[in-house]
């Protein structure tokens, strides 16, 4: 998961303000073979209201913290006992007033990663905050702190689970409806923690879930059917993974209300400035008007590692105009230390891409 980026250069940045309006209107983004579509005409389920709502946040905070904070594995096997999880200082408020602070409208958090460690005080297991080390419902403190500071609060849920397999994998041997790497048992667990995150916290603006490939077609039809019923508001992501945003997995993805960039910039090609998200996709013969989001870690690891820095503040800058610029969303991953604090050296970064947006006068 961890590819390297080619650096940007200042003088890349210079050029890319000459040749490209900063910040395009998503619904410019159609290439000329779907200019005459509108939102309204497409067959996915948001609303243009709902669509354009969600464009218009254009800037969020993704948050990787868990298990995987404090035994230094991204795809971590979730060995080490609960109480491991233990952030000394924990400090959500400063996490959500960070972000504010730098200028983003959204935050989307790990309620659950590849560790099976839950930030929320689930009945389905006992791995989870309330038999850690802090007695914090860390998914309900940061809703809360989303809706103080005016912040739309996203939650993150991942299918891979490496603690919670209830028996083994069910092998791969070919794709297809009701054929996936997880057993019945776990896809019911899912369901179950899914309804919890989704009944017992208001409101919620995105509903973010990574490796649906781990789910067969049939059932993600029914999850994402449910999750409407559950949040009807919400915007629904199945996570496309690596990618520009030309093309959509949809064996693995579908269905979705949003398509990811995992760590690539809408439409690849870096100075062309005919380059835009495309986001009309043709799905089972019909046109549907999908978001892009791309998302991607301030340094290179998605969890905190001790001595990963931030990325340059030109690096930093570029990406945001070229993503911003291509209609597509940036989502950018800032991970709390094991003290449950946002990094000084990561807030000062934020804070210096907020300093040179504003001196091109960019909001």
């Amino acid at each position: 998961m961890h590819h390297s980026m080619r650096p940007f250069k200042l003088t890349c940045i210079i050029l890319l303000l000459a040749t490209m309006p900063l910040l395009a209107q998503p619904s410019d983004n159609a290439s000329p073979k779907n200019a005459a579509l509108k939102i309204e005409d497409g067959a996915q389920r948001l609303t243009k209201a709902q669509i354009q709502k969600w464009e218009a946040l254009g800037y969020g905070i993704f948050i990787h913290f868990g298990m995987s904070t404090y035994d230094g594995i991204e795809m971590s096997p979730g060995a080490l006992p609960a109480t491991a999880f233990n952030p000394t200082k924990l400090d959500v408020e400063q996490w959500i007033r960070t972000a504010a602070e730098a200028g983003m409208k959204y935050a989307v958090l790990t309620t659950k990663h590849v560790s099976g460690f839950c930030l929320w005080p689930t009945k389905y297991n006992d791995y989870h905050v309330m038999n850690s080390s802090v007695k914090v419902d860390i998914v309900g403190e940061f809703v809360k702190q989303c809706r103080k500071y005016g912040l739309m609060p996203g939650l993150y849920y991942c299918s891979w689970d490496n603690k919670n397999l209830f028996g083994s994998k069910t092998p791969p041997a070919h794709t297809g409806f009701g054929t996936a790497f997880t057993t019945e048992e776990y896809r019911k667990f899912q369901w179950n923690q899914l309804e919890e995150l989704c009944t017992q916290y208001g409101a919620i603006g995105e509903v973010w879930i990574d490796i649906p490939s781990f789910l067969p077609r049939d059932y993600r039809d029914k999850l994402y059917a449910q999750i409407v019923k559950w949040q009807p508001e919400a915007v629904i992501t199945f996570n496309n993974g690596h990618g520009d945003g030309t093309t959509m997995k949809q064996q693995s993805t579908w269905p979705t209300d949003l398509l990811e960039m995992e760590r690539q910039l809408p439409d690849g090609s870096f100075m062309s400035k005919k380059s835009k998200y495309e986001p009309w996709k043709t799905v089972d013969g019909k046109k549907y008007y999908l978001p892009g989001e791309m998302n991607l870690p301030i340094g290179n690891e998605w969890f905190f590692v001790e001595g990963d820095l931030p990325k340059s503040d030109e690096e930093l800058l570029g990406m945001y105009l070229i993503n911003r610029s291509r209609g597509a969303n940036f989502l950018l991953n800032v991970p709390p230390n094991q003290e449950g604090l946002l990094p000084d050296m990561y807030v000062k970064a934020l804070m210096r891409l907020k300093e040179n947006l504003i001196k091109l006068n960019i909001k």
